[in-house]
C-alpha cells in the first residue's frame, strides 16, 4: 500500500514538496488557505484542498488521521504552525515534519513533538557556503553539530590508488562510504580493493574536522 504525504502550507518550500511528490508517483494531500494558491496544484496533487481555518474539525474531514506523512510549511505564520503540529501530533499522524522560522520557533516544534524541524534556507545556505569555499566539496549534508556527510571530488592526488593504499580512516579518521564514477557508476560500501579514478565523486563521512583535514590535504 502506497505511503500518504499531506503538505499543510504551498508557499516556495510547500508547493516544491508537492511537485517533487507527484514527480515520485507518491500520493499527496495538498492543503492551503489560499484558493488561488490552491487552484495551481488542482490537476496535479492527489488532492487539493482549500480551508479557512486550519483546526482540529477542518483537519478531521480531510481525514489527516489517515495520512503517514505531513509536511507543515506556514511560512512566517509561526501560531499556525505550531497549532497544526500540535493537532497532528494528537491525532496521531505517524511522522510531522515542520518547517521553522527561527531557533526559538524550533524550540517550542521540539518540545510538541514534531518529529523533524527542517530549516530549508540554512541548510541550503550551509551547503552553498562548503562548496563555494572549497573547489572539492560538491555538496554537504550535516548530520548533526560535529558530523557530517560531503561529496568530495578525487583529484590527480589520488588517482588509480586503492582504499587500501589510501588508508583514510587510520590517516584522517572519516570514511568512504561510496563513490561515483565518471561515468555514472555507483559503488556502495567499496572494498578496500576499489581502485579511485580522478574526477569520481567520493561520499564520506565524519567528524567534520576530520573530514575537512582529509579535503585539505588527503584528497
Amino acid at each position: 500500500m502506497k505511503k500518504q504525504f499531506a503538505v499543510l502550507g504551498l508557499g516556495r518550500f510547500g508547493g516544491s514538496l508537492v511537485e517533487e511528490f507527484i514527480n515520485l508517483d507518491v500520493d499527496v494531500l495538498a492543503i492551503d488557505r489560499n484558493q488561488e494558491v490552491v487552484n495551481k496544484y488542482t490537476n496535479t496533487a492527489t488532492y487539493a484542498v482549500q480551508v479557512n481555518g486550519v483546526d482540529e474539525a477542518s483537519l478531521k474531514s480531510l481525514g489527516i488521521r489517515n495520512v503517514d506523512h505531513a509536511i507543515v510549511s506556514f511560512g512566517d505564520d509561526i501560531e499556525a504552525s505550531v497549532l497544526v503540529t500540535m493537532l497532528l501530533k494528537d491525532m496521531g499522524v505517524k511522522q510531522v515534519w515542520v518547517k521553522a522560522v527561527n531557533s526559538y520557533h524550533q524550540k517550542v516544534l521540539e518540545k510538541i513533538g514534531a518529529d523533524k524541524v527542517i530549516h530549508p534556507e540554512r541548510d541550503m545556505a550551509k551547503r552553498i557556503a562548503h562548496h563555494v569555499v572549497s573547489e572539492k566539496i560538491i555538496d554537504y549534508i550535516e548530520l548533526s553539530k560535529d558530523y557530517s556527510i560531503v561529496e568530495i571530488m578525487a583529484s590527480k592526488k589520488i588517482h588509480n590508488k586503492t582504499l587500501f593504499d589510501l588508508n583514510i580512516r587510520s590517516k584522517y579518521g572519516c570514511n568512504i562510504i561510496g563513490f561515483q564514477r565518471g561515468n555514472g557508476e555507483m559503488v556502495i560500501s567499496p572494498t578496500a580493493h576499489e581502485i579511485i579514478h580522478e574526477g569520481d565523486m567520493l561520499i564520506v563521512i565524519g567528524h567534520n574536522r576530520d573530514i575537512n583535514r582529509f579535503e585539505e590535504e588527503g584528497v
